[in-house]
């Protein structure tokens, strides 16, 4: 069979493959898009849909900023795809919270706060401590075991599925080719040219982006690279449509567009399992009464687990090859958050065929204890 020619193959369909593949077809690229399927983990549609920022990068001010980022590329990014496709992603960014059950929670999170401040430095992070009164003029029907919340104005959420079908959308219209169903079945790799055969589709191309979660651990060393990720369960609970009743989100509570709280944040070593456990979904339940007694009157009608790509750091993973330059990895648990960065920053280093030197910080080599030493 001949293989078609392409200038970038994106292995993965999900949001970081889906973000990276529209940016490069936008930049005039001729892209394919592989995405397995049904049989894959799909982080991207059991994501919270939180665009966030306060809770990002300590101890890692390389990340904080890469993030802050992408919070302020996604207003671009969110409108560009409305104007292409006609699918709004439901982006909202009226700032964000997270809340503090006891003085201990206040005051770790206020230190918490003030470090990532200090890491900062110039580039400067804005927040707040809200005790009281202005607390619940912020949230009104804030519980009274509330003592206190932190805000910044970068925070904010989205709908995963729209976005992700935005994304897709934009794609193909823009001249992309999409393949689902499409399982990896060999690969040949040499500078500047990879061969990739799934099913019955054979390609070429001068660049390969490896966008396919936790499948790029076992498929990175194929083309000279690591991806050192492991899964990390999460469960999330879905309540029935209600009227506005949260005007911004919080790290754990959000009221999508249509109207449901969703309740989430859990975080389990489970491995690929993708079972749910009541004693999870009730301490989540619980909590979120605390914050918001008014939540105890709704019905609760879904929930689901998924699991996160997660870098023994917590940080993302993009990387080059140097065996075989032309292929790179992406590799995150934040892909609603980094879809701002991915499309309208990541992908132009793509196609420009290099990553910029700032995000050296980000390469799995950190995880080489050699490279460390």
């Amino acid at each position: 069979m001949t293989p078609q020619r392409f200038d970038a193959i994106l292995i993965g369909g999900g949001l970081v493959g889906a973000a990276i593949g529209f940016g490069l077809q936008r930049l005039g690229l001729r892209c394919l898009l592989l995405d397995e399927g049904d049989i894959a983990f799909r982080a991207s549609r059991g994501n919270f849909g939180l665009v966030w920022v306060q809770s990002k990068g300590l101890g890692a001010p390389h990340y904080q900023r890469w993030t802050r980022g992408s919070a302020e590329e996604w207003p671009s990014l969110a409108a560009d795809l409305k104007d292409r496709t006609g699918i709004g992603t439901g982006l909202q960014q009226p700032g964000g919270v997270s809340l503090c059950l006891s003085e201990e929670e206040f005051e770790a999170r206020s230190a918490y706060m003030a470090r990532l401040q200090r890491e900062a430095g110039n580039f400067g992070l804005d927040y707040r401590m809200i005790r009281g009164a202005e607390a619940r003029d912020m949230l009104p029907g804030l519980g009274p075991k509330v003592v206190g919340v932190s805000w910044t104005p970068y925070d904010g959420h989205a709908s995963p599925l729209y976005l992700l079908r935005a994304l897709h959308r934009g794609f193909t219209d823009l001249g992309g080719t999409y393949r689902p169903n499409a399982r990896l079945t060999g690969s040949k790799a040499a500078p500047h040219d990879f061969r990739i055969e799934a099913g019955d589709d054979v390609a070429e191309a001068p660049r390969v982006v490896l966008t396919a979660g936790l499948g790029n651990a076992e498929l990175a060393p194929r083309f000279g690279l690591q991806a050192s990720v492991r899964p990390e369960r999460g469960q999330i609970l879905v309540t029935e449509r209600a009227r506005n009743l949260l005007p911004m989100p919080t790290v754990s509570l959000r009221q999508t567009e249509e109207g449901s709280l969703l309740i989430g944040d859990s975080k389990e070593d489970a491995g690929f399992d993708v079972s749910q456990k009541p004693e999870i979904m009730r301490r989540m339940a619980q909590r979120a009464v605390q914050c918001f007694p008014w939540i105890a009157d709704l019905n609760l009608v879904r929930a689901w687990s998924a699991l996160r790509v997660m870098a023994p750091d917590g940080l993302p993973i993009y990387d080059q090859s140097e065996r075989f330059p032309g292929a790179f990895t992406a590799n995150c648990h934040s892909g609603v958050t980094l879809a701002g960065t991915h499309a309208n920053r990541l992908a132009p280093m793509i196609a420009a065929g290099a990553l910029d030197p700032a995000l050296d910080l980000f390469t799995a080599r950190r995880f080489d204890v050699r490279h460390a030493a």
